[in-house]
C-alpha cells in the first residue's frame, strides 16, 4: 500500500471520540495492557501503510494523571510522559526525580511566563509558534546550560479556537530559529480537527505532510524536520498511514 495514500482502509477508525473507549488503568497490568493494545494498533497501521513500525513513537500524555499513576506507568514501561500544562508537569518531574530516565515533553501552549520552568526540566516542547516564546526560551536554556528538541506547530484546521501557525507563515518562521542554538527543531506538529468526519480529520494530517516534505527543499543547515508529530488518541492511526512519526495518546497509560 501506498505509505501516503488519501484512501482509506476499511478498518481504520478516525472518529475522535475513541477517547472514551479505554479502561482506567489502576495497576502495573493494566497499564501494560493498555500500551499492548496501543502498539498493536500502531503495528497494524503501519501495516497497512507499509511502514516500518520503528519509525513511528508512542508519547503516552499523561495530563491529569496523579503522580502514583504515573510511577506505575513507568513500571510498566513509559519512559517518555506527554503535559499540556507545565506547571503540572514541573510538580511531577521535580516529585519524582528519583525516575532519572523518566522523559518529559510539554504538548500544550505555552505562555512565556511559564518558559523558566520548561527550561529547567523538559526534554522535548512540540507547541512552538512563537518568536517571543523561543527568545525567552533561548535565553532560560542557556542559563540552565540545556537544550531542547522542539515541533512548530501548525494549525491545519483553520480553527480561529487553536493554536499554531498558519501554513504559510511557517517558512519565514523556520529561517529564523537557527538564531536560537538552544532549540532543536525536530519536525513539525498539528492538531488535527476535533471531528468525526474521517476526510477532513485526514485532510489536516495531508496538509501538514505536504507542507513538511516543500519546506525540507530549502530548510536552513542542521534542520531536517524528519518528525511529524500528529494524532490524538481517536485518529493516530489515520496519522500513522498519513506519515506521523509521533503519535499522543491520552489513554494509554
Amino acid at each position: 500500500m501506498n505509505p501516503h495514500s488519501t484512501s482509506q482502509p476499511a478498518s481504520t477508525t478516525t472518529l475522535n471520540d475513541r477517547h472514551a473507549c479505554w479502561p482506567k488503568a489502576r495497576t502495573m497490568e493494566d497499564f501494560r495492557r493498555n500500551l499492548s493494545a496501543v502498539q498493536a494498533r500502531i503495528m497494524a497501521a503501519c501495516k497497512r501503510a507499509g511502514r516500518d513500525p520503528s519509525g513511528v513513537r508512542l508519547l503516552p500524555v499523561s495530563k491529569t494523571i496523579d503522580e502514583a499513576h504515573i510511577r506505575l506507568a513507568y513500571a510498566a514501561g513509559c519512559r517518555c510522559l506527554g503535559e499540556n500544562k507545565p506547571q503540572e508537569a514541573y510538580q511531577k518531574w521535580e516529585a519524582m526525580a528519583d525516575l532519572a530516565d523518566l522523559r518529559w515533553s510539554v504538548v500544550g501552549h505555552l505562555q512565556t511566563n511559564k518558559a523558566k520552568l520548561v527550561a529547567r526540566f523538559a526534554d522535548e516542547f512540540q507547541a512552538l509558534d512563537s518568536l517571543r516564546v523561543a527568545e525567552v526560551l533561548e535565553r532560560r536554556l542557556q542559563l540552565e546550560g540545556r537544550s531542547l528538541d522542539v515541533f512548530v506547530q501548525v494549525n491545519t484546521s483553520g480553527e480561529a479556537s487553536k493554536y499554531g501557525l498558519h501554513p504559510d507563515e511557517v517558512a519565514s518562521f523556520l529561517r529564523l530559529l537557527p538564531q536560537f542554538p538552544t532549540l532543536r527543531v525536530r519536525g513539525l506538529m498539528t492538531l488535527a480537527l476535533f471531528s468525526g468526519d474521517e476526510p477532513r480529520v485526514r485532510a489536516c494530517f495531508i496538509r501538514l505532510r505536504e507542507l513538511r516534505d516543500r519546506l525540507r527543499q530549502n530548510a536552513p543547515d542542521g534542520m531536517g524536520l524528519s518528525d511529524l508529530s500528529m494524532g490524538l488518541s481517536g485518529a493516530f492511526e489515520t496519522a500513522i498511514e498519513e506519515g506521523a512519526r509521533v503519535v499522543r495518546v491520552a489513554q494509554a497509560p
